[in-house]
């Protein structure tokens, strides 16, 4: 469908608003996905990932996450909203119907009208929104879509590029001002978690080289004793890759001289491993610091809680999760299980609250997520706060899949999703599903498998696998999957047997090819 160019965009040319006048244009309704009636807009989706270069290379097939935003289309189930999503390179149709198909309530083909595709045809290992800025044709075909007073940006994340790309397109931009990005930093959110009264582990001041690292940790050990690990973490780390644990025993710290104390710790620290392997530049550039290792009690869990904050500043909670960690050291995050343990939902959900009032009050909007530890001692948990991400995240994206597919809401009491007939439903996701035997398998031979297994996900059965990340399958043999069911056990029931089909039938698709 070929879209004219609206008549208030050729009359407004020339009158150049700020990122601050635009942002005065955002109405409360434009913050809500699941407003299914009421006025239309324009939404214009780009799924850009602008953040530390160094750490989005330890993302394999980093470019194909921005498929993962392409549940934000749920807002086409409103018959009044027209959608432009932007990606580095032309998305597949089926990789772009396989989530239209799944809206229920609006026909595809009424879904797909109202929906424009753009692309940079620029697949470089760089943020979306800086190639965008370098194409003034593409962005000017693109506002020719966007209707002034009717249009709103939404992204992934939100930085100075983002807020450049607001002004280009001169349409508001739904997400938090950079000038507030400290309240995401780890350093930032120490201090607004002491502000709100929050229990969060004991840590350092910020810190931009190793001797004031090793300077923060010898302060911190001597306050803590006994302390036997910490973690170091980058000031603005993301998924856990700007974090490291440093295990402070084989130091012996207690047997050293201050002066001994800080050499080892410098030695110690030189040898980090950390993630990010550039971690020693974007110390001296963004800063780090340390924090004290919770050990001790019965088991430890990392929950956390997802939020919004709507135009006007209402907020509200959207998910509690368990997170799925890994890697080396326990510190990657890769899936989360939904919704967080009843034990301690409700006072997660109270930490929710609380913060996202806080980050109102300092004029931040939409997504917002804050991670916890919670340590069980016997039959009482504790939680304690340790971060805030003011940006879209890894349980974003399978939030967003069950608000699209089932056309259920979260219960703000109890924590508890609800499909229309008043069921519970729960989901296991993964943006890290990896398996050798997957390289090769196109998109199409993926829904085959799991459509002959009957794993799909089924809008009466209320249970099923819904898929993401489809252009990281043939190169790398990696897949993004949200597997729901209703109950805990049938979530995971779902996710094992999507895993076990897949692998199965790669191996008859590989074993046909010989």
């Amino acid at each position: 469908m070929e879209w004219t160019r609206p008549k208030a965009h050729q009359e407004t040319v020339g009158m150049r608003l700020t990122f601050k006048d635009l942002q005065a244009q955002l109405q409360p309704e434009w913050g809500l996905e699941q407003m299914f009636n009421g006025a239309g807009y324009d939404l214009c989706v780009v799924p850009s990932l602008t953040m530390d270069q160094a750490e989005m290379s330890l993302v394999r097939g980093a470019h194909h996450y921005e498929e993962r935003q392409l549940f934000a289309l749920i807002r086409l189930r409103n018959p009044g909203v027209r959608a432009v999503y932007v990606t580095s390179k032309l998305l597949p149709d089926l990789v772009v119907d396989a989530v239209l198909e799944l809206l229920p309530g609006v026909p595809t083909s009424h879904a797909r009208r109202r929906l424009q595709l753009f692309d940079c045809d620029d697949a470089s290992d760089r943020p979306l929104t800086e190639k965008l800025l370098e194409r003034p044709a593409l962005l000017e075909r693109i506002a020719e879509q966007l209707r002034p007073g009717r249009s709103v940006l939404i992204c992934y994340v939100v930085t100075e590029l983002e807020k450049e790309l607001s002004e280009r397109l001169q349409i508001p931009l739904l997400g938090t001002d950079p000038a507030l990005g400290w309240w995401g930093s780890k350093a930032g959110a120490k201090q607004l978690f002491a502000r709100c009264g929050l229990p969060h582990p004991a840590g350092s001041h910020l810190v931009k080289d190793l001797p004031g690292l090793a300077e923060a940790t010898a302060t911190l050990w001597q306050e803590q004793q006994p302390l036997t690990r910490v973690v170091v973490k980058l000031n603005e780390g993301f998924s856990g890759m700007g974090n490291a644990c440093l295990n402070l025993a084989p130091l012996a710290l207690a047997q050293c001289d201050p002066e001994e104390q800080r050499q080892r710790l410098i030695t110690a620290l030189e040898n980090l491993p950390m993630p990010t392997q550039a971690w020693r530049t974007l110390l001296t550039s963004q800063g780090a610091l340390v924090e004290a290792w919770l050990e001790g009690g019965d088991e430890l869990r990392s929950p956390s809680v997802q939020g919004t904050i709507l135009p006007g500043g209402e907020v509200r909670l959207l998910s509690t999760h368990e997170q799925i960690l890994g890697g080396a050291q326990g510190q990657t995050y890769e899936g989360c299980r939904f919704p967080a343990d009843g034990a301690y939902r409700q006072p997660l959900m109270a930490i929710g609250r609380n913060v996202g009032e806080a980050l109102a009050a300092e004029g931040a909007l939409e997504r917002f997520a804050v991670d916890t530890l919670a340590q069980r001692r016997g039959d009482r948990w504790e939680l304690k706060a340790i971060e805030i991400n003011l940006r879209q995240g890894g349980t974003t994206h399978p939030t967003m899949a069950l608000n699209a597919i089932s056309g259920g809401q979260l219960d703000q009491t109890s924590g508890r999703y609800l499909s229309p007939t008043g069921g519970n439903l729960y989901y296991h996701a993964t943006d890290t599903l990896v398996e050798p035997e997957l390289r090769g398998l196109l998109p199409v031979d993926l829904i085959d498998i799991v459509a002959a297994a009957g794993l799909h996900y089924d809008q009466v059965r209320q249970r099923g696998s819904v898929f993401h990340l489809l252009g990281c399958l043939s190169e790398f043999g990696k897949i993004g999957m949200t597997c729901i069911g209703r109950s805990r056990t049938e979530a995971e029931s779902v996710y094992s047997a999507t895993v076990a089909q897949l692998l199965a039938g790669a191996k008859r698709h590989l074993n046909s090819c010989r």
